[in-house]
């Protein structure tokens, strides 16, 4: 899978809200991702695991039976007061895809 193609992935479907002590924005995937973070480091994620962006911006792939066993979705109405879309990176946000 091309980085393009990767980045469309990621942004083809709406982020949801996440907590547990820290407010997270995640995605949970529907096709295998692997990119490589601003560290250097490579995530890969498998269908079904999450790809999680903290609050610094960083992105991770979290396991889906950890992150389901450790996050509660939070309401979008209260998401949205909570973390602004503009604290995503613009090729992740859902207005920067064209179609």
């Amino acid at each position: 899978m091309s980085a393009d193609a990767s980045c469309h992935s990621i942004t083809s479907a709406e982020w949801s809200v996440y907590r547990t002590r820290f407010l997270v924005r995640a995605k949970q995937l529907t096709e295998t991702l692997v990119f490589i973070d601003a560290l250097g480091r490579e995530h890969r994620g498998a269908p079904g695991d999450y790809v999680v962006q903290s609050s610094e911006g960083l992105l991770r792939i979290a396991p889906r039976e950890i992150f389901e066993d450790v996050y509660v979705p939070m309401r979008p109405e209260l998401a949205l007061q909570t973390i602004p879309a503009g604290n995503l990176p613009s090729h992740l946000r859902a207005e920067s895809l064209s179609a």
